[in-house]
């Protein structure tokens, strides 16, 4: 479906707000500029179809106009420039808001008259309207757009932009002049229904070379960029010609689409020249698939390696001392804490609810050529995100990156701290172990008591104490019975068996350190692509994301 011309202008307007700062300050000036015309022309007089008449130095706009008109309304003359202010004639009533924004103050409204039989034949009173305009018609008479005053030629220039129907009076002589159809016919191109060039002054040549100067204006119009505009053969003085452009005028004015076919194609025009500033789409996924080794830089910058290497270590040791023999626990307690030495353990990080910013932690920091790495990363993911795109926006784009590399020491420390290093409880296993090793150790202690008390008591010849005894039958490997006492195995069986346990809680929790510092480096890789996003690829995004409103909707406007 073919988009009106208020949204053509809603998605120009988009797209000017989406590049603003980015695009060619040219091309946003010529959009706004299309935009805020097509606004103030369609609050203004839809009955009307302004027409324009421009053309050099004497190339006879004002004969046109009188001759169109059937009035001599505009004076011509031998004194160059001929016109200083824009002349209107008007069919109908209720344009004066409409000539008020145009800012012709020089106005001929055109109403029936009767005819006066007085006058010589052919000559029509200054009001009566020629055959075939009846209303709705505003034809302007423009300053030359040649003028040797350069207030003239600003006039014509503001009111050519304004007018709904541009008809270029030229004349045999300088009808290919090179400054009317670069500055004038070119800008215009795409917009062929609703210009007109006209070939004054027909009557001073022969058919032939009228013929021949049509042909070559002909493909002079259509090499820039106007195939299809009607080329017409005019003479002011003779009339030939004139019947023909007096209706095309009341064509226009009859059917009320010219206005709106000028603003349709100069928003178009507009809106080309913001989609070539857009570029090409970068490669669909560029971002997802440039996110990884940005993360995994970033990990190097973190040290997230060290923190995982520090979470297993002091995973063992924790596990060591819940489930290690107690008598030789102090030796690992001796031994510094790796959490605890990078400022990581529960008790040293306090994350505060409203400044998170002041965490910090104890990793050593990031030697330069890893910090250069991640730098690097950085930039390695901005170019593979910005591909095709326009250079102010890959300059926009890395300045975002450059802003995000100065912030991401601070930041991902910050993440590092604020990750959840070690668990909520210790492992149920872990508090078994312990308490079979201390039950083991208890034993121990009283199997050594009694026979340390046995001992003293044998020494000074005391009656014996109590030993019961368990007989080991040894029969079936040759030997007799053997009678151990209860202390000995209470003594030999808790130290051997505390040993035994630890030497089997130590595989054990090897693995359960592994399997903890898999999960952390999980969080923490959660962690560092939380900063990524949120410093790399949110602003980043944020870019792209403008360029792709911003080419879609000038897409749109340009359709």
């Amino acid at each position: 479906m073919t988009p009106d011309l208020a949204t053509r202008t809603s998605a120009l307007d988009q797209a000017v707000a989406a590049g603003a700062g980015r695009l060619a300050p040219e091309v946003v000036d010529e959009a706004r500029a299309v935009v805020e015309r097509a606004r103030e022309r369609g609050g203004l007089s839809a009955e009307h179809t302004v027409v324009a008449l421009a053309g050099a130095t004497g190339s006879g706009k004002s004969s046109v106009l009188n001759v169109v008109a059937g009035a001599e309304l505009a004076e011509p003359g031998l004194q160059r420039p001929t016109t200083s202010h824009a002349l209107a004639a008007v069919w109908g009533d209720g344009a004066d808001d409409l000539l008020d924004w145009l800012e012709v103050p020089r106005r001929h409204e055109m109403e029936p008259e009767a005819e006066d039989p007085g006058r010589p034949a052919g000559l029509l009173r200054r009001a009566r309207p020629p055959a075939g305009i009846s209303t709705g018609l505003v034809l302007l008479d423009l300053p030359d757009h040649d003028s040797v005053v350069v207030e003239h030629r600003v006039r014509a220039e503001r009111l050519v932009e304004r007018a709904d129907l541009l008809v270029w009076v030229v004349d045999p002589q300088k009808y290919a002049d090179a400054a009317l159809h670069e500055r004038y016919l070119r800008p215009l191109a795409g917009r062929s229904d609703v210009v007109v060039v006209a070939l004054n002054q027909v009557d001073r040549l022969s058919s032939d070379a009228t013929d021949t100067i049509l042909a070559d204006l002909r493909r002079l119009v259509a090499a820039d960029g106007l195939d299809g505009a009607r080329v017409l053969a005019v003479s002011a003085r003779t009339g030939q010609g004139v019947d023909r452009l007096r209706g095309l005028l009341a064509d226009a004015a009859r059917r009320r689409e010219a206005a709106t076919a000028r603003l349709v194609g100069d928003t178009r025009a507009a809106a080309r020249a913001v989609v070539a500033e857009c570029g090409q789409a970068p490669p669909a996924r560029a971002a997802d698939r440039a996110l990884t080794p940005l993360v995994g830089a970033l990990e190097d910058a973190a040290g997230v390696t060290t923190v995982v290497d520090a979470v297993r270590r002091a995973a063992r040791r924790d596990a060591h001392l819940a489930t290690g023999w107690p008598v030789t626990r102090w030796v690992t307690r001796a031994r510094k804490d790796p959490l605890r030495r990078l400022g990581l353990r529960g008790d040293q990080v306090r994350v505060p609810v409203d400044r998170p910013d002041l965490v910090r932690t104890s990793s050593p920091e990031a030697r330069p050529a890893v910090r250069a790495a991640a730098a690097t990363a950085v930039r390695t993911y901005v170019d593979r995100v910005t591909e095709g795109a326009p250079d102010a926006w890959v300059l926009a784009a890395r300045e975002r990156g450059t802003e995000a590399v100065d912030r991401l020491p601070d930041t991902l420390d910050q993440a590092v701290a604020s990750t959840r290093l070690e668990q909520e409880r210790r492992p149920l296993w872990w508090r078994a172990v312990g308490a079979l090793q201390w039950l083991l150790l208890a034993a121990a202690v009283v199997g050594l008591v009694w026979l340390g008390v046995a001992a003293v008591v044998r020494y000074f010849q005391l009656p014996e104490l109590l030993m019961p005894v368990l007989t080991v039958d040894l029969t079936r490997w040759g030997g007799g019975a053997l009678d151990v006492p209860w202390a000995t195995l209470l003594a030999i069986g808790g130290l051997l068996g505390g040993l035994l346990l630890a030497l089997v809680a130590r595989p054990l929790a090897a693995l359960g350190a592994r399997r903890r510092a898999a999960r952390v480096r999980r969080r923490l890789r959660a962690s560092v692509e939380a900063v990524a996003h949120e410093q790399v690829h949110e602003p980043v995004a944020g870019e792209m994301a403008a360029l792709a409103t911003c080419r879609e909707a000038a897409t749109v406007a340009a359709t």
